[in-house]
């Protein structure tokens, strides 16, 4: 089957998938110097479970800029790929950062929206995306042609696959769980910002 026609076009049409399991499906597939942005909450704490990288960083009280700071490394270091794992509530919180993420062209540069449709850290309040703001056809109204969704795990999984060896910049989006976090990120906001810094430096 091709990658097209395991893709979807809304997000009603996906199935739900596990924010942990997908983040894990991500980071098998990285490489050594792939640098990736965890937003704030439990997209970075499921990154953080995942297995700690010198080159992830874990976003604390930060709400809606992990797109920004992922676009600013893919930016500075074109020969790096950047992922970017963005949460619904964040990303409709910043929306015009769609716009200048697509003005960048970065190629190298992946943003993964995890869009379970709640604020599910402060008391899972509905965000828009549970009724009827679709933030991959905001991204694609934005500019960012590979803007997709992705329709069950073997989609992500794909288009992954297709982020490691063409251009983007991409935007991802992966219908996901009210499934608790794997793990906490440790609180160290020096240290996690040092450790970053010191790596995607080398």
């Amino acid at each position: 089957m091709s990658l097209t026609n395991m893709l979807s076009t809304e997000r009603r049409d996906c199935a739900e998938l596990n924010r942990f399991r997908m983040t894990q499906l991500l980071v098998e597939k990285l490489s050594d110097r792939d640098a990736v942005i965890g937003g704030i909450g439990n997209t970075n704490f499921d990154l953080w479970a995942s297995g700690q990288r010198e080159r992830n960083f874990y976003m604390l009280g930060s709400m809606g800029l992990a797109s920004a700071i992922g676009m600013g490394v893919a930016i500075a270091q074109p020969e790096r790929r950047t992922y970017v794992l963005e949460g619904d509530g964040s990303l409709l919180m910043q929306l015009g950062t769609l716009g200048t993420l697509a003005a960048s062209k970065a190629k190298n540069l992946a943003v993964i929206v995890w869009d379970n449709g709640v604020y599910q850290i402060t008391g899972s309040q509905q965000t828009l995306t549970s009724g009827f703001v679709d933030l991959v056809g905001v991204a694609r109204a934005c500019g960012i042609g590979k803007s997709y969704w992705a329709k069950d795990e073997d989609s992500f999984s794909r288009i992954i696959e297709q982020t490691r060896v063409e251009d983007g910049p991409w935007l991802i989006g992966v219908r996901t769980d009210g499934e608790k976090p794997a793990g906490v990120t440790e609180r160290d906001p020096s240290k996690i910002r040092q450790r970053f810094m010191q790596a995607i430096a080398s």
